[in-house]
């Protein structure tokens, strides 16, 4: 009896059993399949080999051969709409965070974004150092939960001796410091105060910590102190997000003036100030103010500062800092999300702030943000000189344009998309109704010479819609 008659036998067989059952049903086995037919091991197999290339069977290594699914069978797509019921509706502000943090398409133009363009990072100094930190073996042992000791004392010292190393703790980003110091300073349904526009990222934070968030109005000069106090007395609040330097997305800089009666108005409602430093390295003009915890006696300020937007987008290192209590509980609720920050992560920036790479890159980052500032407010200028802000930031990375009454922002911005450039409408930086229709526009994410052809698209897509 020939082999080919064999192998004939066993396709026939196997292919009347196939058709008999349901899809993933067991069939016999190979020793089952040489003795029924009288036929080697290799004429098996090689039935099998032909019958799993035509779709009939499939083969699973240890386990045996089964009844393949029809290839041309619809997919039967999982349902998920259970998960719906069970979540819940969604939280305010996180569609808006992931389109933030969406990178722009292949072509696009970025007039958005948080972070600087990679020509103005500092990789290859930061690179050299995390390469040195990583070959030292005690990087990766475990090190205080609060962070390396000299690492806090450094972002300390940067607070003008208005904190110790003792108050700091070193979190992995600035925004994990946010989200750690409102769930350590409030409670589900409280209260907090913001500036009006703030910070999306802040905004996203109180939401998901289930608080209730209401707008003071700024101006050029930064928070109104007799709103902040009028705020307070009407809410009862405790709390109070505010970045005091270079706000995003206005840019405004709290004036001297005001400072003591932001104080005033926090020592009367017996509240704390979350003091959101980010932009202290982003200073182009003159010479950035002191930080407000620098002269903060009764321990009212929960200051937080990260490295991320003025190094590298990689660069997660930030701390929070607070005196007494506060301090405490921050320290206790950053052991609860991820026990400490990489070994290697701090010691690498430990090594860049206090080498002189850290002041070569600062230098250099203020004359290139300057070069770029100055080339998107000359292209608005030719272009769009109706969007030319009357006062221009001293510092950040943002302008913050109004629009034409009547403009829808959003729009606006998906038609500037379409037209290649990427802008980020204004309207959810507002936590209620904005007072006018807004974009912000990023002059750190995109060279100095492709500013021109951004704004031309950019009035392209504003008069589309005109």
């Amino acid at each position: 009896m020939s082999d080919g008659n064999a192998a004939a036998r066993v396709i026939q067989d196997l292919r009347g059993l196939a058709s008999a059952a349901a899809p993933g049903t067991r069939l016999p086995s190979v020793r089952e399949l040489t003795v029924r037919h009288q036929a080697s091991p290799v004429t098996v197999a090689e039935a099998l080999r032909q019958l799993v290339a035509q779709g009939v069977v499939e083969t699973r290594p240890g386990r045996g051969t089964y009844v393949a699914a029809p290839r041309n069978a619809p997919a039967q797509p999982p349902d998920l709409a259970w998960q719906t019921v069970a979540l819940g509706p969604g939280r305010s502000g996180e569609t808006e965070m992931q389109a933030l943090l969406a990178l722009p398409p292949a072509g696009a133009i970025p007039l958005s974004g948080g972070y600087l363009d990679a020509d103005l990072q500092p990789a290859a100094a930061l690179g050299a150092a995390l390469a040195r930190a990583a070959r030292q073996p005690a990087s990766w042992q475990r090190g205080p939960a609060e962070g390396h000791p000299d690492l806090r004392a450094w972002f300390a010292r940067e607070t003008g001796a208005g904190l110790r190393a003792d108050d700091m703790v070193i979190c992995p980003g600035g925004q994990a410091a946010l989200s750690t110091a409102l769930r350590a300073l409030t409670t589900p349904g409280d209260t907090i105060l913001v500036e009006s526009p703030t910070y999306l990222g802040a905004l996203a934070a109180a939401h998901a910590a289930g608080l209730r968030v209401v707008p003071v109005p700024t101006d050029t000069d930064g928070v109104r102190p007799d709103q902040l106090a009028a705020a307070f007395a009407r809410t009862g609040a405790r709390l109070f997000y505010c970045q005091p330097l270079h706000a995003n997305p206005h840019g405004a800089t709290l004036a001297a003036a005001r400072r003591p009666a932001v104080a005033a108005a926090l020592d009367a409602a017996g509240a704390f100030l979350i003091e959101d430093d980010y932009a202290r390295d982003l200073t182009i003009d003159g010479t950035p103010p002191p930080p407000l915890a620098a002269d903060d006696p009764d321990g009212h300020v929960v200051y937080v500062r990260s490295l991320t937007k003025s190094a590298a987008p990689g660069l997660r290192v930030a701390a929070i800092g607070a005196r007494g209590p506060a301090g405490a509980r921050l320290r206790a609720a950053r052991l609860l999300d991820d026990f400490f920050v990489a070994g290697p992560l701090q010691l690498a920036t430990l090594e860049f702030v206090s080498s002189p790479s850290w002041s070569r890159h600062r230098r250099g980052l203020r004359a290139s943000l300057r070069t770029r500032r100055e080339a998107l407010l000359s292209a608005l200028h030719r272009h769009l000189p109706e969007l030319v802000p009357t006062v221009v930031p001293r510092g950040g990375l943002h302008l913050w344009v109004e629009l034409p009454a009547g403009t829808d922002d959003v729009a606006l911005a998906t038609r500037a998309a379409t037209e290649g450039v990427i802008v980020f409408p204004g309207r959810p930086w507002y936590a209620a109704e904005p007072d006018a229709p807004h974009l912000r526009l990023t002059y750190a994410a995109a060279p100095p010479d492709l500013m021109d052809d951004a704004v031309r698209r950019l009035a392209r897509a504003l008069n589309d819609g005109a």
